[in-house]
C-alpha cells in the first residue's frame, strides 16, 4: 500500500512540476519568487560566512593552474581567431567605425601623459643598446650601398660610377665602417638625448599622424600587415607563455594575494551587496533565468528527458524511511 501511494504521489508531483515549469506565466512567477527569496536570504549572509579564502584559492588554482591546456582548447582558440580574421565584416568596417577620432585623440593623449610611458621611453632612449642599433642600421646601409654598386646593372654613366666607387671603397671598407660607426654613435646619442626631452609629445604626435593617414581604411586592409599565419603564431605564443607562466610560484603568489584582497574588501559584505557591487541586479537574474530556463526545460521535455530528471529528485524521498514513517503514523 505504501509503495503504491508513493508511486502515485511521485507521478502527481512530476505532473505538477511540469505544469509549473512548462507554462511561461507560471515559470516567470516561479523565477521571480525564487530570485526574490534567494536575495532575501542572501541579504543576511556575508561572503566570509559562506566560503573561505582557501576554498576560492583552491578553485582558482584548479582552473587557472592545474586545468590542462592541451588538445581542443588551443585548437578551438586558433580556429575562432582565424574565423574572426577572415570575416567579411572586416572589409566593410572602417577604423573610425570602431573608434572615432575624438576618442582616439583622448586615448592617445591620456596614454602619452602617463608617467610610466615617459619612464619607459626614457629608459629605451638612454640605453646603450638603442645607440648600438642605430650604428648597426647605418653600417648595414653602407654595406648594402657598396654591394649594390658592385652588382649594379644600371646602364649609362650612373651605373658605371656606382660600380667604380664600390670597387674603390671595398679595400678600405673596414676603415669606412669604423668611421661611420663613430660618427653614427656620436650623432645618435645627441639626437636621442634631444628627442628624449619630450618623448610623450613625439609619441602622441606620431600616433595622431598615423591615425589621420589610416583612419578611413577598413579593418580588413590591415591583413596586409598581419597575416593569418601571424594570428596563428600569436595564439601559439600566448598559449606557450601562459602554460609556463601559470605554473610559476610568482603567479601562484599573485593569485593568492588577489583572493586575499578580495576577501579583505568583501568578506564582511552581504552577498546581495556583493553581487550588486559586481554589477548584477535582481532584474538581471530574472531576465537570464527566463532567457535560458524556459527554452532549455521545454527542449528537455520534447526529448523525453524532463520526467526522468524530476523523478530522480522525488523518488528517494517517497521510498525513504522518513516517508514510510509519516504514512504509517496516519
Amino acid at each position: 500500500m505504501t509503495d503504491d501511494l508513493a508511486e502515485r504521489l511521485i507521478d502527481a508531483q512530476v505532473a505538477f512540476s511540469k505544469r509549473i515549469l512548462l507554462d511561461p506565466e507560471h515559470f516567470e512567477a516561479f523565477i521571480v519568487d525564487e530570485v526574490d527569496e534567494a536575495l532575501r536570504d542572501a541579504s543576511d549572509l556575508t561572503l566570509g560566512e559562506v566560503v573561505t579564502p582557501q576554498m576560492i584559492k583552491d578553485t582558482a588554482i584548479k582552473f587557472a593552474v592545474n586545468m590542462p591546456l592541451e588538445g581542443s582548447i588551443p585548437e578551438l582558440v586558433g580556429e575562432i581567431a582565424g574565423r574572426l580574421y577572415r570575416h567579411s565584416i572586416n572589409d566593410d568596417v572602417r577604423l573610425t567605425d570602431v573608434l572615432d577620432t575624438k576618442t582616439f585623440d583622448e586615448l592617445t593623449q591620456a596614454i602619452g601623459d602617463m608617467d610610466v610611458v615617459r619612464r619607459v621611453v626614457r629608459e629605451v632612449i638612454d640605453s646603450p643598446v638603442t645607440v648600438d642599433v642605430c650604428v648597426e642600421v647605418i653600417t648595414h646601409a653602407v654595406d648594402s650601398a657598396v654591394e649594390h654598386g658592385r652588382s649594379s646593372s644600371d646602364p649609362g654613366m650612373r651605373g658605371m660610377l656606382a660600380g667604380v666607387l664600390a670597387r674603390l671603397a671595398t679595400p678600405v671598407l673596414p676603415v669606412i665602417e669604423s668611421g661611420v660607426g663613430k660618427l653614427t654613435r656620436t650623432g645618435a646619442a645627441f639626437v636621442l638625448r634631444s628627442a628624449g626631452e619630450e618623448p610623450d609629445t613625439a609619441l602622441v604626435g606620431s600616433a595622431h599622424e598615423l591615425w589621420r593617414n589610416r583612419s578611413q581604411d577598413s579593418v580588413g586592409s590591415f591583413r596586409e600587415l598581419v597575416t593569418a599565419d601571424d594570428v596563428e603564431d600569436f595564439v601559439v605564443v600566448v598559449f606557450e607563455f601562459w602554460k609556463a607562466f601559470r605554473d610559476t610560484d610568482y603567479f601562484r603568489t599573485l593569485l593568492g594575494e588577489g583572493v586575499d584582497h578580495f576577501f579583505d574588501k568583501y568578506g564582511d559584505t552581504s552577498l546581495v551587496d556583493l553581487i550588486s557591487d559586481l554589477g548584477i541586479e535582481r532584474d538581471d537574474l530574472v531576465e537570464e533565468g527566463m532567457r535560458f530556463g524556459l527554452p532549455i526545460i521545454a527542449h528537455l521535455d520534447e526529448r523525453g528527458l524532463l520526467d526522468g530528471i524530476l523523478r530522480r529528485q522525488f523518488v528517494p524521498f517517497y521510498h525513504s524511511p522518513e516517508f514510510r514513517e509519516v504514512i504509517e503514523s496516519l
